[in-house]
């Protein structure tokens, strides 16, 4: 049976179909208000200056005309100073509700560990909120992922990242 969903890496031609995922994942975090990016952005960090990449996975098992999107992997490399390699940081996970538990999201964290291996990784990391119950038994027992329960996340915005400048 042919698969119905296909993977790859996004282009600068993408970028509406980014944006609109991630419109479309703050929805479903209940914060559709909270999202800032443009067209502009997008196509200045994920490809002029590309401080992160995207991975998209569109309807269909091959790229036609007719293929929609319908998820989203957005991801950056980081550093580990204990295993002294780079890490993979998934920032966000998206599939459309309509076309969940058809194995995109397997499918995208198996192309994820392929990058992750080609780039000579140590880790794939990323966080889930807590009230999102599916999505972590998900990643623990399909993935065997960890919950990282000792680590507490921080976040200046950009209001305290200005007041940093007091410290200088």
């Amino acid at each position: 049976m042919a698969s119905a969903f296909h993977i790859r890496q996004a282009t600068v031609d993408d970028v509406d179909a980014i944006l609109q995922l991630i419109v479309d994942l703050a929805t479903y975090e209940k914060e559709p208000e909270s999202v800032k990016a443009t067209p502009e952005l997008l196509r200045k960090n994920l490809f002029e200056t590309p401080f992160a990449h995207a991975l998209l996975a569109f309807t269909g098992a091959v790229q036609t005309t007719d293929s929609k999107p319908i998820g989203l992997a957005l991801y950056f490399f980081n550093y580990s100073t204990w295993t002294g390699r780079p890490g993979l940081y998934l920032e966000d996970l998206y599939v459309k509700p309509e076309n969940r538990a058809a194995g995109i999201g397997k499918a995208f964290f198996g192309h994820l560990g392929k990058i992750a291996q080609e780039k000579n990784c140590a880790r794939l990391d990323w966080s889930v909120l807590k009230w999102n119950q599916p999505s972590i038994d998900f990643y623990e027992k399909r993935l065997g992922a960890k919950l990282m329960s000792e680590w507490a996340g921080m976040r200046l915005e950009e209001e305290g990242i200005e007041a940093l400048k007091n410290f200088i």
